[in-house]
């Protein structure tokens, strides 16, 4: 079994192996003709069901055969034009490149002596996004598996900076339509069930800075802790991006945290045409980015920044036989020491290879084709008498539902509408998502791939109103 151990006896086994897995999935790719193939779960599952693990194949070409039976054939592929549902990006070429660097050299990014290069290729990304955010000469940050991740690395230096030993009298404020995320490391980091006060937004989705200073002074009276406010450049379901400015202003009033979670609206950091909508996200105590939701990188690939590289130390601890304090003394950069993880791929060198290939300019041209895109489909959908379109996108989202002629009970809409999503994606035609606003369940284009056209977005909404169609048609004969 030493022939699989990858060293310089191996060298040529491993060029072959991967050579031959690389050809597969490219030839997927070239003869991908929909976003998915429509498998159900009740198919697909007695098919891995039945591999005997403990019975090894002991040939990479059939095990690749398996996999095509498996995996490749059912995958949902992010690259066809008609996938527009989550916040999965088409992945670039360098930072596939880059991936398969850093998993056959397996560089652990937690200490120096690990990693070497890596730490300074992470340290030098880090500072780049920051000069982009404009944090400061001060900032600093470490890479993440995510999101989730950075936003609850961001509200535990929150918590350890508010310096109040009363957990229960921490608040932390974001909007009603911030990442779920949120609430969840409220829970995580030991704050009560209280502890999030949801804000209104307006007619834009965006928080309501009014409602904040409201509850914010509410707070203060009650003798509580204003420990952060979340403020979201990009939303989930909307893509909308809080009032920045304003947010900074009240939270130095008020002595708040300012977070922003940009783990979508991080593109705009690249954007020749739309950085200013991110205008205000300089004052940011802290700032989530996911380069692999607008850079176009393979996921993970995520950062948290701060402001004060002091912040981190709450972050910080030391095992002798890891990051001795000695280590900190004699200036060797241990990037476990501002991590909530230990073990930490390589991920940074994805964004490197691609900044190094493309330049920011080249993914801030793709991320702005995205958000050109999305207004293009708000007008298409805006001008269409069969659809009702939520709020002009700012950046690449929009947000709409079905709505027939001859039917008007808000329920039977609904249905109709999750009908029409359900079927879509049993077809694999193309795949959109879904979200409820109002109480009322919408369907959701999310745009981040810069091959998609109008055209397509057109066709998707023909079929999506097909199939609305189709089920109200049944409905009715049901109900006759």
């Amino acid at each position: 079994m030493r022939s699989h151990l990858l060293n310089d006896t191996t060298a040529e086994h491993y060029r072959r192996s991967v050579t031959e897995g690389v050809e597969r999935v490219a030839a997927k790719l070239a003869t991908t003709a929909r976003p998915f193939t429509g498998v159900t779960v009740d198919a697909l599952a007695p098919r891995i069901d039945a591999i005997d693990l403990d019975r090894p194949l002991h040939d990479t070409t059939a095990v690749l055969d398996e996999l095509e039976d498996v995996y490749l054939r059912d995958a949902i592929y992010f690259h066809h034009p008609r996938y527009l549902a989550h916040l999965n990006c088409p992945v670039v070429i360098p930072a596939l490149l880059g991936e398969a660097v850093l998993s056959a050299v397996n560089s652990s990014l937690d200490t120096w002596d690990q990693s070497a290069g890596g730490t300074l290729i992470e340290r030098k990304l880090i500072d780049w996004t920051t000069a982009r955010i404009g944090l400061g000469p001060a900032a600093d940050g470490v890479f993440t598996s995510g999101g989730t991740q950075s936003n609850l690395q961001a509200l535990l230096l929150a918590r350890e900076e508010a310096k109040t030993g009363d957990l229960a009298k921490l608040r932390v404020f974001a909007s009603e339509v911030s990442h779920f995320s949120v609430k969840k490391s409220a829970k995580l980091l030991g704050l009560g069930p209280d502890a999030v006060i949801s804000i209104p937004v307006d007619h834009d989705k965006r928080l309501q800075t009014v409602a904040l200073a409201r509850e914010l002074e509410r707070c203060v009276e009650a003798g509580l802790v204003p420990m952060a406010v979340v403020a979201t450049a990009g939303t989930t379901d909307f893509g909308s991006i809080d009032p920045l400015p304003g947010i900074a202003e009240l939270c130095g009033r008020y002595g708040a945290w300012m977070h922003v979670d940009a783990a979508y609206g991080c593109g705009l950091l690249a954007s020749l045409k739309y950085r200013d909508r991110i205008a205000g996200i300089e004052h940011a105590d802290s700032v989530t980015v996911d380069y692999h939701k607008s850079f176009f990188q393979p996921v993970s690939s995520s950062a948290v920044l701060v402001r004060d590289t002091a912040t981190l130390r709450h972050a910080t601890y030391h095992a002798e036989y890891l990051n001795p304090r000695r280590m900190v003394i004699e200036r060797i950069p241990n990037q476990v020491d501002k991590s909530l993880q230990t073990t930490r791929r390589f991920d940074a060198l994805k964004l490197w290879m691609t900044l190094r290939v493309m330049g920011a300019d080249g993914i801030g041209g793709l991320f702005d084709e995205v958000c050109d895109l999305a207004a293009e489909g708000w007008k298409l959908l805006a001008a269409d008498p069969r659809f009702d379109v939520v709020v002009a996108p700012s950046l690449s989202t929009l947000v709409f539902r079905y709505i027939p002629a001859a039917v008007t009970d808000p329920a039977e809409i609904d249905r109709a509408n999750l009908y029409a999503r359900k079927a879509l994606f049993a077809s694999g035609d193309a795949v959109v998502a879904g979200t409820k606003v109002a109480g009322r369940h919408y369907l959701k284009f999310t745009l981040l791939n810069p091959e998609t056209t109008t055209d397509d977005i057109s066709a998707v909404l023909d079929l999506i109103a097909g199939h609305a169609e189709q089920y109200l048609g049944e409905s009715l004969d049901r109900a006759c």
